[in-house]
């Protein structure tokens, strides 16, 4: 370095190299122009950030209703028509909906960034699993309980919480699902409307009858049905769908982990509640005919079995449910009366 300096002060050579023009700069105190180099070009990523935080700083009310707005609708589309359609959509505003966050230095606004950013997080993960991508749902749930807890929002980090159970449950992991689903529940105790508590016993329920808690199952569905609001619909958790036919559905699907008979009573009531438009979400619809297939053949009625295996095929197949086709290949229809091996 002091031999090219020295160089340099003599005339003997240039310095181009914009590394060693910053380190002449530190030496002498001195600016490019004063060290006759040329002007210093501006750190371009020093414009890119200014950029963005002026994006940013852009953003009003509407912009973050219109966020809100945007869920809701992949919401209401997923609810008629499964993951299929929306995912892709989900992923990329998802992804909008960080960079805001991410250069927004209102608090007011990065709070509200935060909780839509929640909601879209975890309806992108429960879009996730029912593609069959059980470590990309549980990574949208993760990202999902971070903004919670920007958001300052108990139920939002519960509800995410719980709906990461799922996954474990989906691979097995029934006592880690259930530690999940405590702490859920540990979190919105005292915090949340009675609806989402609701959701989160039945939850609770599912994870302990997978488990084989018997007892503990039926006493969490029994809390689930005292906390269920007579008008169970909440415009500030759109993300909850719950009725009284959906926590029979609920019920008879974790009576059906238990081996328990009455499942298949359950689960028939849910199918005469829900039957009415728009009290159950087509992935919902499927999974019910799942369980109902497989109680039936449980039972050893393989008509029932049959029956409720061709409409959840049908459903699955439309909307594009690789969990849903999963369980229905590992479904073993009993040998129908009258029938034997050797026959």
């Amino acid at each position: 370095m002091l031999i090219m300096m020295s160089r340099w002060e003599n005339g003997h050579v240039e310095v181009t190299d914009p590394g060693y023009q910053r380190l002449f700069r530190e030496f002498y105190g001195r600016t490019n122009e004063e060290l006759g180099f040329p002007p210093e070009v501006e750190n371009q990523s020093a414009e890119e950030l200014r950029e963005r935080l002026i994006v940013a700083r852009s953003i009003d009310r509407g912009t973050l209703d219109m966020f809100q707005r945007q869920v809701n609708d992949l919401r209401s589309s997923d609810h008629k028509f499964g993951a299929v359609v929306v995912l892709d959509q989900l992923n990329s505003l998802v992804r909008q909906i960080e960079e805001y966050r991410t250069f927004s230095v209102s608090s007011r606004h990065r709070e509200r960034l935060a909780a839509i950013l929640t909601d879209a997080r975890t309806l992108a993960g429960w879009t996730a699993l029912d593609r069959g991508s059980q470590l990309q749902a549980w990574q949208y749930h993760e990202d999902a309980k971070v903004s919670a807890r920007e958001a300052d929002s108990p139920h939002l980090l519960a509800h995410a919480a719980a709906q990461q159970a799922v996954i474990l449950l989906d691979i097995g992991q029934p006592a880690e699902a259930v530690e999940l689903l405590e702490y859920a529940r540990y979190v919105a105790e005292n915090r949340a409307p009675s609806l989402l508590r609701s959701w989160l016993a039945a939850a609770h329920g599912e994870g302990l009858a997978a488990g084989g808690h018997r007892d503990a199952a039926l006493r969490a569905f029994d809390d689930a049905s005292s906390l269920l609001p007579t008008n169970p619909v909440d415009p500030e958790m759109p993300f909850l769908l719950l009725n009284s036919g959906q926590l029979a559905r609920w019920r008879g699907s974790s009576l059906l982990r238990l081996g328990d008979q009455d499942a298949i009573n359950q689960l028939e009531v849910a199918v005469r509640d829900l039957a009415a438009p728009g009290l159950n979400a087509v992935r919902g619809q499927t999974n019910l005919y799942v369980d109902l297939a497989f109680a039936y053949a449980a039972a050893g009625d393989s008509r029932g079995a049959l029956d409720y295996a061709r409409k959840a095929r049908q459903l699955a197949s439309r909307i594009k449910s690789d969990r849903q086709q999963r369980r229905l290949a590992n479904l073993e229809l009993p040998v129908p009366r009258g029938r034997s091996d050797s026959t």
